[in-house]
């Protein structure tokens, strides 16, 4: 059985790759996976896997023809906030593919935030139309209920997906932090400065060793290269581009403090203290799931000495999720299988 794997896969975005990873490690036995992505020869290479073009409208369709199904790979897909051309690429493809005959599946949705009537249009008739429907928050399924559109509710599958270890990473010094931040409107230089001022002072009291993480490079490289200038003998930035490795290096890391969803997800996995700074809802909505302390973009405190009190606190009397909590998180994630074996054999 042939299957199409369509998500926003070979674009250098370690929270979508960890999606991929995680839909590969749940694809039963005996369905023959081609991923569309944005870097095939890259994709080809880290997963072993058939890639193609996500762009090259030929040859997608020339693989759909010869597909028996279609999955839209997890993540926040269907959403007009980052893009608007971002639904109309993806829910063409799944119009295609249902018009085509394919099964289709939306496995571990994001849906929203919609801000348009067309892009909500969409998305509605798209997951209508879909054999099966997995979502990933509450949030999408209140959308999703609304449509009246049966589906199923588990976390995101990046809880369960497997680790692998990063060569030389326990030579660097210890204990270690690990900070994730991306570039947002609202992260304004002089935020951004503060932020930078504020972990600097942290760093002094804990002696903790930073560790800078770019989730996208290409994006978030600048970020993590300013705030290694002002920490040159207690910082590191670790590039790393498989998502299984990086996952593994939460592994070594006391705390947390992110921005990107699965960095936070992957910290509160491996039991680290966590710390949000939250520039999209499906932050926030993590944070409250998961009672994770942190800001929202917008109401940053102006003080970088407040901001550096309040992670050490945190470092210091935060709480990390409980083993069997985590347990509990990770064996539901793996609900997004079970929807693949029922919507693949069924």
């Amino acid at each position: 059985m042939r299957a199409v794997l369509c998500g926003y896969y070979g674009k250098g975005n370690s929270g979508d790759e960890a999606l991929l990873a995680s839909l590969l490690q749940m694809l039963p036995d005996g369905i023959q996976p081609f991923v569309l992505s944005g870097n095939p020869t890259e994709t080809r290479k880290r997963y072993q896997v058939e890639a193609g073009d996500r762009m090259n409208t030929f040859n997608i369709l020339r693989v759909m023809k010869r597909a028996d199904v279609f999955i839209w790979g997890g993540g926040s897909l269907i959403q007009d906030t980052t893009s608007i051309a971002s639904p109309f690429y993806y829910a063409g493809l799944m119009g295609i593919a249902q018009k085509m005959g394919l099964k289709t599946i939306a496995w571990a949705q994001g849906i929203g935030p919609l801000n348009h009537q067309i892009t909500r249009f969409l998305a509605k008739q798209c997951l209508n139309n879909c054999s099966a429907v997995s979502l990933r928050d509450g949030r999408s399924a209140e959308i999703v209920t609304n449509w009246e559109i049966p589906f199923t509710l588990a976390p995101d599958p990046v809880w369960a997906l497997e680790t692998a270890p990063l060569p030389g990473l326990w030579n660097l010094p210890a204990p270690r932090v690990a900070v994730s931040l991306r570039p947002h409107p609202l992260l304004t230089p002089v935020r951004l400065a503060t932020l930078t001022q504020a972990l600097v002072s942290f760093q002094k009291a804990t002696q903790a060793f930073i560790l800078l993480l770019p989730f996208q490079p290409i994006k978030d490289l600048k970020i993590a290269e300013s705030i290694q200038e002002k920490l040159p003998n207690d910082s590191n930035i670790l590039r790393i581009e498989d998502p299984r490795v990086l996952k593994g290096i939460f592994r070594s890391v006391e705390m947390v403090i992110g921005m990107r969803f699965h960095s936070l997800i992957m910290g509160a996995g491996a039991e680290c203290r966590c710390f949000a700074i939250s520039y999209d809802p499906k932050v926030s909505q993590l944070m409250t799931e998961l009672e994770i302390p942190g800001w929202e973009l917008a109401q940053l405190p102006e003080d970088a000495n407040l901001m550096s009190k309040i992670w050490i606190e945190n470092y210091a009397n935060g709480e990390a999720l409980f083993p069997d909590r985590i347990e509990f998180l990770r064996g539901r994630s793996l609900i997004h299988r079970e929807v693949l074996y029922s919507a693949l054999f069924n």
